[in-house]
């Protein structure tokens, strides 16, 4: 048993005496490092120092912050080192402590005092410093990133002059790009290089740029139009805005740089066309039980129970005042227009003849069923449901009871194996006879159908229980593309 622990203590005292060694290097190696660096810091300081001796002292402020740059960098490398330092020196000292305990533990000759000795230098070697210290210098002597050379600046010294105010920009109208309710405005600047290379008008440090909406391209100067939307800190040739509504005929666009001294003229105007499909609800056709306010519509049961079916003997829980809403006040619409019975219904304010148009719904909280389609205004009677008459085309949406999505018309359902989305996305190609519904989030085509409109499309909504929002003001967005090519869905059926 004492041999074996001699054994293994005498592998104990080499590891312990190569440590030792290789200690004595380590600090060998952060004492060359702090002379070195002491070296550089002296050299890198001597050039600024002759590099500043050859600038005005305009710069002698700037020359200081150079000087605090190096002196931190030095400091912080020396306290680093110096840190290191000394905790190899402790590691050293506790290493060669250790190393006579293991010689001397060699000499004793009672097996129980020499079992338990060996036990503790083992305990001990396991918590050695030198065991865990690196050894290598955790800074290094070289300051070269600290060198400097101001030719350059010395040279743009002599060509000093007054700053001339920017020419104004040229907007190049082949590069700007409208897509997905974004504009990209592209330009370039104005002006002829002189013989130095340097633009005439001066290095140009940013821009900025201005836009409104307006519904015509001409007299873009008139007095009256909306205010202009500034986006400023421009470093780029280029911006792009995003956000927009596109609810008017175009996007009026101006430019102009900026340099230190000042800002420039702007740029001439450019319009750029933003058409998309802009509708809002049609409180008038809107179900007594329906509350219309702006882009929403939020279900509001009359009384406690309601007359719907689903709801007899069922309490209430999110029964609510009995004043009626202002949508709801009597002689403010005319109540033959409305939908009405179980034909939870509003219809949109514009309707579709032509092109190509989408639009976007989103469920609120807590809903439980809704319809989102197109139709024949005509065909729809007050008791009418989406879907199903022939002049009718939707998707409806239901989480009562249990989850559910179909696609219906002329009073055929396809129900869809699709989880329900949160962000639906409806495109209408009335002259192609498509309408597509889209799952927006996940990029999926839910449903297709294909016929041949005869008559104008409107808008088409059915909600119950909840509510839904719409977003209009859209262009067909570019991911379409995919679908139309591919024309894969979940359901793609001719009706």
């Amino acid at each position: 048993m004492m041999d074996t622990q001699k054994e293994a203590l005498c592998r104990i005292i080499s590891t312990l005496a190569n440590k030792n060694e290789e200690l004595q290097t380590f600090l060998e190696a952060v004492d060359n490092t702090l002379t070195g660096l002491q070296e550089e810091s002296c050299k890198v300081m001597s050039e600024l120092e002759a590099e500043l001796e050859q600038l005005s002292s305009a710069l002698e402020e700037k020359g200081a912050e150079l000087r605090d740059v190096i002196k931190e960098a030095k400091q912080r490398k020396e306290a680093e080192l110096h840190k290191q330092m000394s905790e190899g020196k402790s590691a050293l000292l506790s290493c060669e402590e250790l190393l006579e305990f293991a010689n001397q533990t060699l000499t004793i000759t009672n097996e129980e005092e020499f079992l338990k000795a060996a036990k503790q230098i083992k305990e001990r070697v396991t918590m050695a410093p030198a065991f865990r210290l690196t050894t290598r210098p955790v800074a290094s002597e070289n300051m070269s990133q600290f060198t400097v050379d101001f030719s350059s600046e010395r040279a743009g010294l002599q060509r000093l002059h007054f700053l001339p105010v920017p020419r104004a920009p040229e907007i190049d109208v082949s590069s700007c790009v409208v897509r997905d309710n974004t504009v990209t405005v592209a330009w370039q600047p104005a002006g002829e290089a002189d013989s130095d290379g340097e633009r005439v008008g001066g290095r140009i440090e940013r821009y900025e740029l201005e836009y409104r909406k307006t519904n015509r391209d001409s007299s873009l100067r008139a007095a009256g139009e909306a205010c202009w939307e500034k986006i400023h800190d421009i470093r780029e040739t280029h911006v792009t805005i995003s956000g927009l509504k596109f609810d008017s005929g175009f996007v009026v666009v101006r430019v102009r740089a900026r340099n230190k001294a000042a800002a420039g003229e702007f740029s001439e105007p450019v319009a750029m066309e933003t058409r998309a499909y802009n509708f809002g609800f049609d409180a008038v056709t809107a179900h007594a039980e329906l509350k219309v306010q702006g882009d929403s519509v939020t279900w509001e049961p009359q009384g406690v129970k309601g007359h719907d079916p689903r709801l007899r003997g069922k309490e209430n829980k999110s029964s609510r005042s009995a004043t009626p809403s202002p949508n709801k006040t009597a002689g403010s619409r005319s109540g033959r227009d409305r939908f009405a019975g179980e034909s939870y219904t509003v219809l949109g304010d514009q309707e579709m003849a032509g092109s190509c148009h989408y639009w976007e719904l989103r469920p609120l909280t807590d809903w439980k069923s809704f319809s989102v389609g197109v139709a024949y205004r005509a065909s729809l009677g007050r008791f009418d449901q989406l879907g199903k008459s022939a002049g009718s085309w939707c998707l409806h949406a239901s989480q009562w009871l249990q989850s559910s999505l179909a696609a219906k018309h002329n009073n055929k359902a396809k129900a869809l194996d699709w989880p329900l989305p949160q962000r639906i996305g409806i495109y209408c190609d009335y002259d192609n006879g498509d309408l597509s519904f889209i799952d927006v989030d996940r990029h999926r085509l839910l449903h297709s159908f294909k016929t041949k409109f005869s008559q104008p499309l409107i808008p088409a909504f059915t909600v119950w229980c909840g509510g839904i929002t719409i977003t209009t003001g859209l262009q067909v967005p570019s991911f379409m593309g995919n679908f139309l090519s591919t024309n894969q869905s979940l359901s793609n059926l001719s009706q």
